[in-house]
């Protein structure tokens, strides 16, 4: 059965200015990260923004991503949602007209919920749907999900990952030990969802990260992965670090996820309008993190290499 790993994008999302998806600007996002190293794409991800967007869009999002990266990386459809009923109805979609290779979804938000809840909505997932499950830790945005929890779900055919996006190296380390305990290490994959710890999370058993990064500087997250699967752990150590003051400025510095779309738009990609207006303050604000960004990347990166090539990006788009 399919299992996450290596490095996975947890996919902004475009919009055009009448707030529907901007498709072919999608499609050219995504070739840039797959001839980049990308392994995977996460759509409908938390950096994504599929709390702002209708059902349908999602829907239609986890198919157009999947057709368009065919057979190249693998798609995990992102469904979900603050009820069980409709995660499984995106599920049931990514199942009858996709290609996705497993779905992931986090808790489920808005209503405070119990871990008996918690438990109950991943088997409710894991029960009704064929594609394999991916359980999504995600503790800034909703309830986390216990060790037990993870390890009890462990035990469970269908699932076959966890996204941990708490940050946490204790609480990695801890779901990975719940579930070795229980001999269910195997059938079992763990990624983070945070990129400033991408090479502790490979060196103590972890099999890659799912995060906003992989899609803004793939070539250097995949250059950390790659490095440490040769077993050349200082120049992954130092690509760790030399990420570290650009996730600062785009992660602590905005209201969540601008930072990070400031960053996608300095490589050259067209993010579109804000789903949420800015107060004057906050635009200045916006501005100038912007600019510290562009600054950093230059840094990162050869200074011809900042904005992605479209032209040399094979995506056939009018636009560009």
């Amino acid at each position: 059965m399919f299992k996450p790993e290596g490095i996975y994008v947890a996919m902004l999302t475009p919009f055009n200015e009448d707030g529907t998806v901007n498709e072919e600007e999608l499609k050219c996002m995504i070739e840039f990260q797959l001839q980049n190293g990308a392994d995977g794409f996460f759509p409908n991800s938390s950096v994504g923004e599929f709390v702002h967007m209708s059902l349908e869009q999602r829907k239609n999002l986890n198919k157009v991503v999947a057709e368009y990266v065919g057979d190249r990386a693998a798609v995990i459809a992102g469904i979900s949602a603050s009820s069980a009923e409709q995660s499984l109805e995106l599920g049931r979609h990514a199942e009858e007209n996709t290609s996705c290779d497993a779905v992931i979804s986090c808790t489920p938000y808005f209503y405070d919920v119990s871990q008996e809840i918690v438990e109950r909505h991943f088997e409710v997932l894991e029960e009704n749907l064929d594609l394999p499950l991916i359980l999504y830790n995600m503790p800034l945005a909703t309830t986390e999900i216990s060790y037990n929890v993870v390890k009890r779900l462990s035990r469970r055919k269908g699932v076959v990952g966890l996204k941990d996006s708490s940050g946490s190296m204790v609480d990695f380390c801890h779901y990975i030990d719940k579930v070795r305990v229980v001999g269910e290490l195997d059938n079992m994959n763990f990624l983070t969802g945070r990129e400033e710890i991408l090479f502790p999370t490979l060196m103590v058993g972890g099999k890659g990260c799912m995060s906003a990064s992989v899609g803004i500087i793939p070539e250097i997250m995949s250059e950390i992965y790659s490095s440490w699967e040769r077993g050349d752990y200082e120049t992954a150590k130092e690509r760790q670090y030399d990420i570290m003051l650009l996730v600062r400025a785009m992660m602590f510095h905005l209201p969540f996820p601008l930072g990070f779309k400031a960053a996608l738009e300095v490589r050259g990609f067209k993010m579109g309008p804000r789903k949420q207006p800015l107060s004057n303050t906050e635009q200045y604000e916006y501005l100038k993190i912007k600019g510290r960004i562009e600054k950093i990347l230059y840094k990162l990166l050869d200074e011809d290499e900042v904005k992605a090539d479209k032209s040399k990006l094979g995506v056939a788009l009018a636009s560009h």
